[in-house]
């Protein structure tokens, strides 16, 4: 499986209007290499990135299960087929890139499943994560950087 996007390249900077002080709107991504027996579809975005002041390790920027299994486009600014997980701020929508301190990686990873998650909206990335254990076909990741604007 490929998760790609038109608006950077694996490694490369993400546009600042996908940044949460500009559009805050979800780059575009294309899901490519899907098996055929997938039931459904699951994409996290997240930073590892983050300073220990924030309290976690990671912070969760996007949760998004049960995709239909045959979304192979999620358009700039999707309005999600799937159901809304909660991301580490509390929200159900996407969150854009907002580094406190220092240009920060961003990673976008998209599950394969062979079932659909009998979760509720609002189920965190750990609640997913636990949920998709035994059901994943394949897994594809993208990666993008996004510093600080200098003018915010």
């Amino acid at each position: 499986m490929k998760l790609s996007s038109s608006a950077f390249n694996n490694g490369g900077t993400i546009p600042e209007r996908f940044g949460r002080d500009y559009d805050n709107i979800n780059p575009p991504l294309l899901i490519e290499e899907v098996p055929s027996d997938a039931v459904s579809l699951v994409l996290f975005m997240y930073d590892p990135d983050v300073p220990p002041a924030a309290g976690v390790p990671v912070w969760d920027h996007w949760v998004v299960f049960n995709i239909p299994a045959d979304i192979r486009i999620i358009h700039e600014g999707w309005k999600t087929t799937g159901v809304r997980g909660q991301g580490t701020r509390g929200e159900l929508d996407y969150g854009g890139p907002r580094p406190p301190d220092r240009e920060h990686r961003y990673f976008f990873r998209v599950y394969a499943l062979d079932a659909m998650l009998d979760l509720p909206e609002g189920s965190n990335k750990q609640q997913v994560s636990n949920a998709v254990n035994g059901h994943v076909l394949e897994t594809a990741e993208l990666m993008g950087r996004y510093a600080p604007p200098l003018d915010k």
